[in-house]
């Protein structure tokens, strides 16, 4: 009597690339598995985010796209969604972004294939540089109107919108509170962020006049 033996599968190979490759390349290497960046030729994996970056991206999403849906305003989409800055040559993955309705034409099947209106950026440790200099040079260039930084470990939050001259100019903090021009009436208090518990989401909301 012949017993067959049968082995697992073998792990699925790593999907650390090179340094750098094409933009083609790399949309054929970037899948549901790995989270990364392309920057004219190089690749940037991102690593993974903290519980309370989570929390923030989540809270934040929970907010913007409900405010956003409520007044038909566009479309908001979390983390899993790239954009693609052809003038830049980037694909970049923010935490967060809007497409208003007029200009929904761009959201494609995989990616925003283009300039959104607005992007949120959460800091982790690793992203300090890119998310406070490379990323607001890189989205200004590209036209993105609303720019919005929040930084977890410096318990800071900087939003910026496009002027005449096409120069971010930030938006100012009145009384404790940011008040966006692409989502008009809505607005975010950091100190919301910065509690060891978040707010209730629909408390929140409420007071944005959603519920």
């Amino acid at each position: 009597m012949v017993t067959q033996t049968f082995s697992p599968p073998l792990p699925k190979t790593s999907h650390s690339p090179p340094r750098r490759m094409t933009e083609e390349a790399f949309v054929a290497w970037c899948d549901e598995d790995v989270k990364a960046e392309w920057v004219n030729g190089e690749v940037i994996e991102m690593t993974p985010s903290n519980v309370k970056h989570v929390d923030i991206a989540g809270f934040l999403l929970i907010l913007m796209r409900a405010f956003a849906t409520h007044h038909n305003l566009g479309t908001v989409l979390g983390p899993e969604c790239p954009i693609r800055l052809a003038a830049q040559r980037t694909r970049r993955v923010p935490d967060l972004l809007f497409v208003a309705q007029e200009r929904a034409d761009i959201i494609q099947p995989t990616h925003i294939e283009g300039p959104p209106d607005l992007v949120v950026e959460i800091v982790s440790p690793e992203s300090v540089a890119r998310d406070w200099r490379e990323k607001y040079l890189e989205y200004e260039a590209a036209g993105i109107r609303e720019y919005w930084v929040v930084d977890p470990m410096a318990e800071r939050v900087e939003a910026y919108a496009l002027d005449e001259a096409h120069r971010y100019a930030v938006l100012p903090e009145k009384e404790g509170r940011i008040e966006s021009r692409i989502l008009p009436g809505f607005f975010l208090q950091p100190a919301w962020l910065w509690q060891e518990t978040l707010p209730n989401p629909l408390e929140v909301l409420k007071t944005l006049g959603v519920l």
